[in-house]
């Protein structure tokens, strides 16, 4: 008898019939020996419309009573989902993240799993029972809600896989599998059959919307062998592992990511430490960094420029304009009409290339590139977001057509 983990995404679970779906799946594993866990999101859009609430409010709610709020959706969709499973004769009951022991760490709207107490699951599945989970949430240290940002009820589901050594973890969604691109974008992408686990976590943190990027750490840490599956056919799909049997393709993905913001810190002085003292600020704000270039300005000067998460710039503008006298700059501004496209393939390791062909492709379609970043398996570009669509299915007929 194997032990299987399910996730099924507010898509899959969002009104009666697609409850009813996701317990005829539940069932069909289990039906087949399998002990099941079963992990839900919140049900649709029901996230967006709690932040709608909050917003109708304030406009600036605490973040532990976001996740007070937030954690709601997913205990809807736990407890509808249990039910419905009990109607179709599959013992089954619903836990919290609390009581399927998620403990995390301090930080509201985007905690971390510290520790995952799995006395409790263990003990309802030895009765036999269906374990449905919430995903996405937790408890810190002080007995409160914490919510794991979004996407994290992929995370909840790793790790819950990786700490009962789950034979296989699925992810239940309105997709049925990886593709090359956004199939709703460019109507020739190809579903991958599978990816490695590297691959597919640039793919997440570029903008591919399949599953989220920490979800894939954990399954890359702790071995777990993840496979992406549609809710509506649950038909055999991508398998997400550490080495794929796919020879000559150099590149598995094109992705777009439109939640970016350029920020331009210019004429800072070029002495030692001027990087640092802005840089560490935007630690302190815990804002992620990424693209980052330094040019030379005036004389005895240079420009710092970088892109962070679109939500992050105008906090980011702010800190840094409050700090200017600090390093010496001449001013802050931000540029959000920006988007990152990226291809990723292990394939460019071993092949030259690469880079020359994705920007002919770019040049031949007439799109201008503002930035450029590089690692060993992604070519990533900034240019103008009113450009980003055109640029993906560009470089996806140069790479993958």
């Amino acid at each position: 008898m194997a032990l299987i983990v399910l996730k099924f995404g507010g898509s899959s679970v969002k009104d009666r019939e697609h409850i009813f779906n996701a317990a005829r799946i539940i069932g069909r594993w289990r039906n087949e020996g399998n002990d099941v866990v079963t992990v839900v999101s919140a049900q649709g859009d029901t996230t967006d419309d709690l932040i709608e609430k909050a917003g109708e409010i304030t406009h600036d709610p605490s973040k532990r009573e976001m996740d007070m709020l937030l954690s709601t959706g997913e205990q809807i969709s736990a407890a509808l989902l249990a039910m419905a499973l009990e109607t179709l004769g599959c013992p089954a009951i619903s836990l919290t993240g609390r009581q399927a022991g998620f403990q995390t760490d301090r930080t509201y709207m985007s905690a971390r799993i510290r520790m995952l107490d799995t006395e409790r699951i263990e003990s309802e599945l030895s009765r036999n029972r269906v374990v449905v989970v919430t995903g996405f949430q937790g408890v810190n240290q002080y007995d409160d809600i914490t919510t794991l940002g979004r996407g994290g009820s992929d995370t909840s589901a790793v790790a819950i896989a990786a700490a009962l050594h789950a034979e296989r973890c699925c992810i239940y969604t309105d997709v049925d599998g990886v593709y090359t691109a956004d199939p709703r974008l460019v109507p020739n992408a190809r579903r991958l059959d599978e990816i490695t686990f590297d691959e597919m976590l640039e793919l997440a943190t570029l903008g591919a919307q399949v599953l989220n990027s920490r979800s894939v750490e954990l399954a890359k840490k702790y071995s777990v062998c993840l496979e992406v599956r549609s809710s509506l056919t649950d038909k055999p799909g991508t398998i997400v592992k550490e080495v794929t049997d796919v020879e000559g393709m150099l590149i598995k993905g094109v992705t777009k990511d439109k939640n970016v913001a350029v920020i331009n810190v210019l004429e800072v002085p070029d002495v030692p430490g001027a990087s640092f003292k802005i840089f560490s600020l935007m630690a302190q704000k815990n804002i992620n960094v990424d693209v980052i270039l330094q040019s030379s300005g005036k004389p005895d000067c240079k420009d710092v420029i970088f892109t962070v998460p679109e939500p992050d710039a105008d906090t980011a503008v702010s800190v840094l304009t409050e700090y200017l006298p600090r390093f010496g700059g001449r001013s802050v501004s931000v540029d959000k009409n920006v988007a990152k496209v990226s291809v990723v393939g292990a394939g460019m390791q071993s092949h030259s290339g690469i880079a020359s062909r994705m920007f002919e492709a770019l040049y031949e379609s007439n799109i201008n590139i503002r930035m450029i970043s590089t690692s060993e398996i992604k070519i990533s570009v900034l240019i103008a977001e009113s450009e980003a669509d055109r640029a993906v299915q560009a470089l996806h007929d140069a790479f993958l057509s």
